[in-house]
């Protein structure tokens, strides 16, 4: 038996290899939901909106919570989703032609590359006869700020688009404390990569104008941390909680002169706490998270004007405050910190059947104000209504989860054009479905 449990054990790793490499290949420019995090990670968190800090329902429990992984047992987690973002821009009001302003062709566009195939996995094993002490390991991903006009959207030489993934490698450590309460300790390995095109027309407010655009991808690796708790603290009522720290990244040297810091981009801090309450075949959970986008100056900087232009209003006088793309504290994509409510329902029907079902709803990130970088990247999203089910097929588990991210938009004035001259509306919707087994 034990020698089955290596065997399995040395399998999954390889298994792990392989998915890693996949997602590493497809996950590219994907997920947009809350921000640039996804809204649930694991087939049976995603159809409960992405809640279930308190509950351990498979071992991609430990993206959200490292500690669940105490209760899971030995088991393992393979899902593939597929992901339809739509997304697109409209500019009202044509160009003034004044000098010293930035005007864009009016009309709508919409951006291409909207299906990506997703995979994920996960994997638990209890260390002592008690399974009082278990490791784990996982492998998801975040991205977001994805986008393919083909069209010159900023009088570039080329279309434009900008391409961010993530990806996180995660090994686990959890252990239960006088049966009801579980700690859990995650450092988290990163990958992200990231391309611009198009950009071009931004060179006289760059630092670093080689460095700015056009370069293909640019990857980087970083580390970081994730600690959670769990505890039954009566018969119907668990609750849970974790927090992420800040994932430190190496720079993208060949973006130095886009984003703040010289191609500084962090991963942000987040938190997420919760509760869940069982009343015989139903559980309801709850979850508050936040994310601290503004932590992350390439992300979190607004659109400085009295900053970013290299000449005054005259258009001759240098500008004695230019602090240009690509510097300490430069502008960014003013993207503000996002807090998301998410509430899960799930009922066990009998028959090996459980359903679920859920709704978030999430602070806008991007204010009105920031509408012109954020053509890049309009990572609107507010709410999420997802649905999903579990059906026991002898020691498996099929899983199926389904989600729809109602259409938003923000419309904010163009900062570089005459005021009220034009207008700038971002506007996105969403679907995933997704499909696993667990065993």
């Amino acid at each position: 038996m034990k020698q089955e449990k290596r065997s399995s054990r040395k399998n999954f790793l390889v298994y792990i290899g392989v998915a890693g490499t996949l997602l590493w290949a497809t996950v590219t420019g994907t997920y947009a939901t809350n921000g640039y995090f996804s809204h649930g990670y694991g087939l049976r968190y995603k159809a409960l909106a992405g809640a279930g800090v308190a509950l351990h329902l498979s071992p991609m429990a430990a993206a959200t919570n490292p500690a669940a992984m105490a209760f899971v047992g030995h088991r393992y987690d393979v899902s593939v989703s597929i992901f339809n973002p739509n997304r697109e821009y409209t500019v009202k009001g044509a160009p003034s032609g004044f000098p010293g302003t930035f005007g864009l062709a009016p009309g709508k566009v919409e951006s291409g590359n909207d299906v990506f195939v997703i995979p994920s996995l996960a994997a638990n094993w209890p260390l002592n006869e008690d399974e009082t002490i278990s490791v784990g390991v996982s492998i998801y991903g975040n991205g977001g700020m994805n986008t393919d006009y083909g069209t010159k959207t900023f009088f570039g030489s080329s279309p434009t688009g900008v391409d961010l993934a993530q990806i996180f490698v995660s090994p686990t450590i959890s252990f239960i404390v006088g049966e009801r309460h579980a700690f859990g300790i995650m450092p988290i390995l990163a990958f992200q990569t990231f391309e611009a095109r198009g950009l071009q027309a931004f060179g006289n407010f760059s630092s670093d104008p080689a460095n700015l655009t056009n370069n293909n991808h640019n990857n980087s690796v970083g580390f970081g941390l994730r600690v959670g708790y769990l505890g039954q603290v009566l018969d119907f009522l668990s609750v849970g909680a974790s927090v992420q720290s800040k994932v430190y990244m190496d720079k993208f040297d060949d973006y130095a002169g886009l984003f703040s810091d010289q191609g500084d981009f962090d991963v942000p801090v987040s938190w997420v706490a919760g509760f869940a309450l069982d009343f015989v075949a139903f559980t309801f959970a709850f979850d508050v998270q936040q994310m601290l986008y503004s932590d992350i100056n390439s992300v979190g900087n607004p659109l400085n004007l009295a900053q970013i232009s290299p000449v005054l209003q005259d258009g001759m006088t240098p500008n004695p405050s230019f602090n240009p793309l690509g510097n300490n504290e430069s502008s960014g994509f003013g993207w503000d910190d996002m807090t998301v409510f998410k509430f899960g329902l799930q009922l066990q029907t009998g028959g090996g059947w459980t359903w679920r079902t859920g709704y978030s709803f999430g602070d806008q990130p991007i204010p009105s104000s920031e509408v012109l970088f954020n053509i890049l990247a309009p990572g609107v999203m507010q709410q999420h209504l997802t649905f999903g089910f579990s059906r026991a097929v002898g020691e498996r588990d099929i899983n199926f989860a389904l989600m729809r991210a109602f259409s938003e938009s923000v419309t904010g004035p163009n900062p570089f054009e005459v005021p009220g001259q034009q207008t700038i509306e971002l506007k996105m919707d969403q679907w995933e479905v997704g499909f696993g087994v667990s065993f």
